[in-house]
């Protein structure tokens, strides 16, 4: 199933970011963008309802506070994003169903995305999992080779996640294994857990075992070589400036 969504925010980059975001979730696609509130206030009443609509808080002209209460009815699902804190009262007192705060991680969003638009909790392509349990230490796989086999795999055990077109292997510190899966269902599990990030389309990683990081090029404590994608460089880069200590200069 495909989930439209509108994006308004007056900054150019939060709008672009969002948009890389959403991009790592096949089911979910940008149906217009607003940098102009006013703009998106003439123009969504007259639209079609959509699922989805991300909405600033802090704009000029207009606040997004303001601006919910004539578009909530035009959406099925209301989610505000803001860097101040301060809002998260009146947001949900304008009928938000969620709230992202400035700067969050792709694992944040798609936790958020999975809570407004869950799936049957079953066993789906070979994964089990209960998508709400933030706090279970484990899931379940099906072994491609053996069908009636489910293995248990730690979460903290997961080196990294590699996708072979519609296979999957898991490196994990006691070995591989292989699934018959998508980088994208199991990515909501992994990201329910916030040491992994996705460094690149075909590649998920668990932070806690990087070994070295060189250029575009992250080493893995497997000895694997990730490489950092295009349309991934700018999360994972902000990702690592929160996380470089640093001297002072000489």
């Amino acid at each position: 199933m495909k989930y439209k969504c509108i994006i308004i925010d007056d900054e150019s980059h939060a709008i672009e970011g969002l948009e890389r975001y959403i991009a790592t979730l096949p089911e979910l696609e940008v149906f217009k963008t607003y940098h102009d509130p006013v703009i998106a206030l003439r123009e969504i009443p007259k639209l079609a309802k959509v699922d989805l609509i991300f909405l600033d808080v802090d704009m000029p002209t207009i606040s997004g506070l303001e601006l919910a209460k004539e578009i909530r009815g035009k959406t099925n699902k209301l989610v505000f994003t803001t860097g101040h804190t301060a809002y998260a009262y009146e947001a949900f007192e304008s009928q938000a169903d969620a709230y992202l705060l400035k700067p969050y991680s792709l694992g944040k969003f798609v936790i958020t995305f999975n809570k407004l638009f869950p799936e049957p909790e079953a066993v789906e392509n070979g994964l089990f999992s209960i998508a709400d349990d933030e706090n279970r230490d484990y899931f379940f796989v099906k072994a491609k080779l053996e069908t009636t086999v489910m293995v248990k795999i730690r979460f903290d055990d997961v080196v990294f996640v590699e996708s072979k077109e519609h296979n999957l292997n898991i490196f994990t510190l006691n070995g591989k294994f292989n699934t018959y899966m998508t980088l994208n269902d199991i990515s909501k599990t992994l990201f329910l857990h916030s040491q992994f990030i996705q460094p690149h389309r075909s590649y998920i990683v668990n932070q806690n075992h990087i070994e070295s990081i060189e250029g575009n090029s992250i080493k893995m404590a497997t000895g694997k070589q990730v490489t950092i994608g295009d349309l991934f460089r700018k999360n994972f880069n902000d990702f690592i400036q929160l996380r470089v200590i640093k001297g002072a200069k000489r």
